[in-house]
């Protein structure tokens, strides 16, 4: 038996199967987020802790967990997590979707080439280096106590086994890592102000990392078997579904939108927020782009019109309306991929007396896979091949939306039955003995063509879409006494 843990945000999830990959058992414990200040997001560690023990719990009631041979790591990238000389952890977790390093990214970013051609992403707030600069000037009695920095999945592995490890995919977040090279930079080190001493050791996922202790063995109720590196979240999301060789690709219509592309060479394009990351495999890269507001973005037009998402996909559907004069741009948080504004704003363009709420639901549905086209520009900038991806996320239990996606992005869209979509699942097959047989591709279920005799349609409205965005960022912020 084999044991997937992945250290999510808001929850731990852990999935053990069996040689045939079957599922034994799963479990999940929900996790709380600390927002003490604007742009503020923390965990503690000693929550992960608690959190691991309560899983091992449940898995232990559906199956035998003390013959589990091997455990693999997954979770949340990015997070700062600052140890003393004595293990001990100095301060709560400063987590991904944390805001606070923006100088910090500027000032990365402001390094130009001597940072880009090491890194191969732009900085954000969100990555793991500017958050440590953040902590040299903000919290200096802190920084002066630093002599460990992990990521989140990187610390249970060293509560399981006392061992200091990372994977390069998970590591490719943190802006220390040179992709290309699947190494630490010196110079990417450098820059930030941190310290080389400070990092793990680095392997492949499936290379073993240590050994889980006698005294978490008792502590968890597991043997002392081997934890292999595993990888970060999207890349153990990916090999779930079976991806892992070059041109393979996958989107995740979720809260938050994914484009997901694998290749045989790492290639870069920063200039466009693509994030070209190591996978979790040896010899195979990631490209990887992100809608902000994805699913989300039908979610927030349910509780503006009073209807359920469910109620407006049917009755848009019934409608059978597939053309309106209705633009969205889905940009309610900002966006990433491929404009990196945080600042620009969602819109509705062109309503009229005569706009219905179909009209509203299917220019959200064709605004967000706007958004996705533009990220498969930029996948295809940097040199990827993408004629069919794999669908995953709740968004695509509509096949309505998932048909404009694939006339919009004019590529086949794949669906499949699986039950077990999630990096857990994708952590416990990197810990699988036989490697070479332990990513299936997933059985297709449907194919989604696209519609030739629709492309005049969606290509005018794309190129709309992008005329607007660009019409957009040029306008001021208008402030309103007491709005924002």
């Amino acid at each position: 038996m084999y044991l997937g843990i992945d250290l999510g945000t808001s929850s731990l999830k852990a999935v053990v199967i069996d040689h045939s990959q079957n599922v034994l058992a799963t479990a999940e414990v929900e996790l709380t987020v600390s927002y003490s200040n604007a742009n503020w997001s923390e965990q503690h560690p000693s929550q992960w802790e608690v959190a691991l023990g309560k899983a091992c719990s449940q898995l232990a009631i559906q199956t035998k967990i003390d013959q589990i041979q091997r455990i693999g790591l997954t979770g949340q990238m990015h997070g700062a997590t600052c140890l003393d000389k004595r293990g001990q952890v100095l301060r709560p977790c400063i987590l991904w979707n944390d805001g606070r390093a923006g100088d910090e990214c500027d000032e990365l970013n402001a390094a130009g080439p001597r940072f880009l051609d090491r890194s191969s992403n732009i900085a954000m707030p969100g990555f793991t280096s500017p958050k440590l600069m953040w902590l040299k000037a903000h919290e200096p009695d802190v920084f002066n106590e630093i002599t460990t920095v992990l990521l989140p999945k990187d610390y249970l592995r060293f509560i399981l086994t006392r061992e200091f490890a990372t994977d390069v995919s998970d590591a490719s977040g943190t802006l220390w890592l040179n992709p290309r090279t699947r190494q630490w930079d010196d110079e990417l080190i450098a820059l930030s102000g941190a310290n080389s001493d400070w990092l793990p050791d680095i392997f492949e996922g499936p290379e073993e990392t240590g050994v889980v202790t006698a005294s978490a063995s008792e502590r968890f109720g597991l043997p002392c078997i081997p934890v292999v590196a595993g990888g970060g979240d999207n890349a153990c999301a990916a090999l779930a579904l079976g991806i892992s060789d070059a041109g393979q690709s996958f989107i995740s219509l979720g809260t938050s939108g994914v484009f997901f592309t694998v290749s045989e060479a790492h290639r870069a394009c920063p200039g466009k927020t693509v994030h070209a990351f190591a996978h979790a495999l040896p010899n195979r890269w990631h490209q990887m782009t992100v809608t902000l507001s994805a699913a989300s973005s039908l979610s927030w037009l349910s509780s503006v019109v009073g209807q359920s998402v469910e109620t407006l996909v049917n009755s848009l559907a019934s409608s059978k309306k597939t053309e309106t004069n209705v633009q969205f741009l889905p940009y309610l948080n900002g966006e990433r991929s491929p404009h990196n504004d945080s600042n620009v704003r969602g819109m509705f363009i062109n309503l009229s007396a005569t706009t219905t709420t179909e009209d509203l639901c299917l220019a959200v549905m064709e605004g967000v896979s706007f958004s996705f086209c533009d990220g498969l520009d930029a996948l295809e900038y940097t040199g990827a091949k993408i004629r069919s991806v794999l669908s995953v996320g709740g968004g695509t239990r509509s096949k309505y939306w998932l048909q404009i996606f694939a006339n919009a992005l004019n590529i086949v869209i794949e669906t499949s039955e699986t039950s077990v979509v999630g990096p857990s699942f994708g952590a416990a097959r990197l810990s699988l003995s036989d490697q070479d047989n332990a990513y299936p591709p997933e059985r297709v279920t449907d194919r989604l063509i696209p519609d030739k005799e629709r492309s005049d349609y969606y290509n005018s409205k794309l190129d709309s879409y992008r005329y607007i965005y660009q019409a957009l960022k040029h306008l001021p912020t208008a402030k309103i006494k007491g709005y924002v």
